[in-house]
């Protein structure tokens, strides 16, 4: 089945949706998390409190309404949901789920009973098993009444609040929102579910085959903050210097942390700079960890792709522990290897000299070995993974408050491919004494990234009488990423030993190292926070101060990796000149080493009031200092009006700012890139050697290009939450976001712009030069709608979830530093098209989901429709590519009460992205001497190796099992 995108339109799609909301009330349609529960008819209140216990989920009430019912019995299999109502069916008292899952108890107002929740409510969060005890029946009730937790949800600082109820959307993703979706990655499991959150793919792009750009409301990766259990997290040490989505920035790795050890996510979506500090832009996401001392659990699944490549296989253990009665550990270990995807096409082009014109825009081979030439030489897709990870999180109550902590730890070696290098490339494959190429063959570079990455958390939370908490904690996070180029050659040393040498052409092969370690980058953050909060009668606040060290290393690779050995001082050596460093992936010298630290210290204060029963006002103002820039103040206004019972409305308006990241303040090197060369009408691609360099770069200093400050946005969102009843809700969100001096990297300029540029790049040994410039003002627009319907069908439960956004960004202005040698150029030279493309346009202009949740007995099944929207990518020419819907489909069963079996496929029906047509490479036709075709290729990009929002990989099928002990 195949949707042909350029004929879907919005109305289109919108009635696939409804259609699909249709068939997902089918008898055949189940769902996941069913639980065995076992409770007594008893009060209301504790029967919750044991509900909650079983089943690990949050529930908002009020004890004050609860203990004035009497609640049924609950014996046997159910989910959370359908659960909960039974429990509470003709009680007086009902269940309502949010639009983000989130569970409350309700007075049933065809009861007549009248109670406002906003004052009275509280979440809890009930340990799965808290041990036996030989406590009487109140006494356990107490017990766990002190072990309550008040969530404090991202954007804001009070406890105790629903999504619904703050001034900004915020979406809670529970671990079975995320198992749901059949995906073994966090950045996956998100896109699938968030539709304003992508996670775009691209190939041969260097690193950024390994760590993929995250991004929200189709900013860049670092203009969203990402949390861990609250605490600020560090970012990946790599930035994304080549040609993909976020290209010039960094964001953070979010594959790091296991799914399995994660409880739940909250997305913030609007600006959040006065309350959180840089980067939260876009909004924040906040990781909170598993914090139970529940059951242990094992769970294994295995995939692969239709093509039979890309097989993963997942392994997750988790165990929680009580420390004695006053205390916590759980602990996750997870394993996933996943092997390498390759949807290349055939390498058209001669591989070999002496091919001659044939006509008709046919080749005709000269060499013999040309007609038995290997023709699947590139590997483009999913890079080879293999990850351990490690998650260990723990509570224990001291005195009058707790004692906390987490570790995280993850170590990921990857592989991905570059360029193939093919006998005929004398720059890349030298030739030798007897003609032949260093490789006869040709190579394909490998470049294997080995990723750790390594945080940890201590603090100590109290709280006094008067409803007031200080808490105190420290948080060290660190990402290293070492890289070695693989099945490689240094051209230029292959070269010089012709030179030097007495080895024959055959020696030189078999004495040339085929790898070489290139180099390796640390990023570290290190974070002191000191929160108060005070609840007062009429009012909450909460202030506070926080101390950060960030600190960016460059460590240089092996001589072999980046030396040119054939030229010295910009003059060639000798007769011949070839390339320098690794082919497929350069290393970086002692020269271009980077040791640097930044101090920054921050103080906010927030303060949220009930106006009225029915309105909320939020207010915050954060002042951050930064070593380097200076200072920078910001604020912001929300509310929340209750117009009715049923509808209100939400409004936020504020300023933020990102402050330069670490890596572009510092990072620079001299890399081989493969660019469209604007002189060539087929559009093959060619390697330039580009320079990065930093700011405070002799270079850049040459020509004048000033130090970076800091991206300014303003912030406006407005919205509505509508509780139709019967179980059906809907947010609506409006939202305007302005960026100014957005920082972003040049085009790569090369000779003839301007006299200095030239004479810097000659001294530098480039081709061209990047720099890191405050070069453009964008404009960001969008709409978030999501919908969800809670109701029984035949015996069952059932939960619909309709999500969309709509987003569209323009630059709205580009402009290049006064007073340098780019002054003069004009700012479309300095910023190419391609560049404004990459902002604007190559990301999906709209994305929506339509999941259906359904449980019956012992059976479940999930059934998800994604639509990703247009996106047109720019790559020498431009192309839009157009919508397509994806189908994800899972089935689990419970076999017996600890073990369960799951079954299910992603993109069940094999839907590809439209085949590229622009900045292919490798494209041709080549003919033997009787006219007989030996290969007819475009190339070898079937697909954009640009930006791919849902890949290019086609359909994935998988099955797994889960114990429980």
């Amino acid at each position: 089945m195949r949707v042909c995108p350029k004929q879907i339109t919005v109305l289109q799609t919108c009635c696939l949706l409804l259609l699909a909301m249709v068939l997902s009330f089918s008898p055949f349609v189940f769902a996941d998390g069913l639980i065995r529960f076992d409770i007594s008819k008893q009060r209301a209140d504790k029967a919750i409190i044991e509900f909650a216990k079983k089943s690990n989920q949050t529930i908002v009430f009020s004890f004050d309404l609860t203990r004035k019912h009497q609640a049924n019995d609950l014996k046997g299999y159910y989910s959370a949901t359908s659960g909960l109502k039974k429990l509470l069916d003709g009680t007086g008292l009902i269940a309502v789920a949010n639009l983000t899952g989130l569970l409350s108890i309700r007075a049933d107002e065809q009861d007549g009973i009248n109670t406002t929740m906003r004052k009275t409510t509280i979440a809890a969060l009930i340990p799965l098993a808290m041990g036996t005890s030989q406590v009487t029946q109140a006494e356990e009730v107490a017990q766990v009444e002190e072990e309550m937790e008040l969530i404090s949800v991202i954007g804001s600082r009070v406890p105790g609040r629903s999504s619904n109820e703050l001034p900004v959307p915020v979406d809670i993703l529970t671990a079975e929102d995320l198992a749901n979706t059949g995906q073994t990655e966090v950045g996956r499991m998100l896109q699938a579910i968030a539709p304003s959150f992508n996670f775009s793919s691209s190939a041969i792009s260097d690193g950024t085959d390994a760590l993929r750009p995250a991004t929200l409301r189709g900013l860049g990766p670092d203009q969203t903050l990402v949390l861990i259990n609250g605490k600020r997290r560090h970012q990946a040490s790599l930035i994304h210097i080549n040609t993909s989505v976020g290209r010039g920035t960094a964001g953070t790795d979010m594959n790091a942390i296991p799914a399995s050890a994660i409880k739940r996510i909250e997305v913030l979506r609007d600006g959040a700079a006065a309350q959180y500090g840089s980067d939260a832009i876009a909004g924040v996401i906040n990781i909170v960890l598993k914090d139970a001392e529940d059951g242990g659990k094992v769970g294994v699944s295995y995939g692969e792709y239709s093509e039979g490549d890309g097989e993963t296989t997942n392994i997750d253990i988790s165990k929680g522990f009580a420390l004695g009665d006053n205390g916590f550990l759980n602990t996750t270990f997870n394993y996933r290897d996943r092997g390498y995807t390759n949807r290349a096409g055939l390498h058209g082009s001669c591989q070999f000299s002496g091919c001659t014109d044939a006509g008709n825009g046919a080749q005709l081979a000269g060499d013999s070995r040309e007609l038995t030439a290997s023709r699947n030489t590139f590997r483009i897709g999913d890079a080879n993974s293999e990850q351990i990870g490690v998650v260990v999180n723990t509570g224990f109550e001291l005195d009058e408050g707790e004692l906390y902590g987490f570790i995280t730890y993850s170590n990921r070696d990857n592989e991905s491919a570059a360029f193939f290098r093919h006998n005929n490339n004398n720059g890349g494959n030298a030739p030798l004494q007897d003609g032949d190429a260093t490789i006869p063959a040709g190579f394909l570079p490998k470049i294997n990234s080995e990723i750790n990455d390594v945080s940890y958390n201590f603090g100590y939370n109290t709280e006094f009488n008067n409803d007031a908490t200080l808490d105190l904690s420290y948080t060290y996070g660190r990402n290293k990423i070492d890289y070695t180029t693989s099945d490689t050659i240094n051209s230029s040393y292959a070269n010089s030993l012709i030179y030097t040498s007495s080895m024959s052409a055959d020696e030189i092969r078999t004495s040339v190292p085929r790898q070489g370690f290139a180099y390796g980058l640390e990023l570290s953050l290190q974070t002191i926070n000191l929160d108060y909060t005070q609840q007062f009668e009429l009012f909450g606040l909460a202030m506070g101060a926080e101390i950060r060290t960030d600190e960016y290393r460059v460590n240089p690779g092996d001589e072999y990796s980046y030396r040119d050995y054939d030229t010295e001082s910009g003059e060639s050596l000798y007769d011949t000149d070839r390339s320098a460093g690794t082919q497929g992936f350069g290393g970086i010298g002692p020269i271009s080493a980077v040791d640097e630290s930044r101090d920054v210290i921050s103080f906010y204060a927030e303060m949220e009031a009930d106006i009225t029963d029915d309105l909320l006002i939020s207010g915050a103002a954060r002042y951050d200092r930064y070593d380097g820039f200076g200072d920078s103040t910001n604020f912001k206004l929300a509310a929340n009006w209750s117009i009715t019972e049923e509808i209100s409305l939400r409004s936020a308006v504020s300023t933020g700012f990102r402050a330069p990241s670490m890596q572009q303040l510092y990072f620079n090197n001299i890399s081989t890139q493969f660019i469209t060369n604007p002189e060539d009408p087929s559009g093959d691609q060619i390697a330039v050697q580009i320079g990065t360099f930093r700011n405070d770069s002799k270079l850049a200093k040459s020509i004048g290009i000033p130090e970076l400050k800091e991206e300014e946005s303003t912030n406006f969102s407005i919205g509505t939450v509508i509780d139709f009843g019967y179980g059906l809700n809907m947010t609506i969100d409006y939202y305007s976001i302005d960026i100014d001096d957005r920082i972003v990297i040049s085009n790569k300029l090369g000779y003839g712009l301007a006299d200095e540029l030239d004479d810097a790049l000659t001294a530098a040994g480039a081709g061209a030069g990047q720099f890191f410039l405050n070069g453009a003002d964008t404009e960001t627009t969008g709409v978030d709608i999501i919908a969800t319907w809670n109701t029984e069908v035949l015996s069952g439960d059932l939960k619909l979830t309709f999500a969309a956004n709509f987003t569209e960004t323009e630059v709205t202005d580009i402009f290049t530093p006064p007073n340098s040698a780019l002054d003069g150029i004009p700012p479309e030279d300095i910023f190419s098209e391609q560049d404004i493309s990459i902002i604007e346009d190559w990301q999906p202009e709209d994305r929506m989901s339509l999941s259906s949740l359904y449980t019956q007995g012992d059976w479940s099944v999930n059934l998800a429709f994604n639509r990703y929207g247009e996106y047109t990518v720019t790559d020498g020419d431009s192309q839009t590519y157009g919508a397509e819907i994806l189908t994800d489909l899972r089935v689990n069963y419970h076999l017996t009460e600890n073990l369960s079996f799951n079954l299910g496929g992603n993109n069940i029906f094999d839907v590809y992205p439209d085949k590229n047509e622009i900045g292919n490479s490798r494209a041709g036709v080549i003919v033997d001497n009787d006219g007989n075709e030996i290969v007819n290729s475009p190339g070898v990009f079937t697909y954009s190796r640009r930006s791919a929002p849902f890949g290019f990989n086609g359909a994935y099928f998988y099955a797994g099992a889960e114990y429980s002990f």
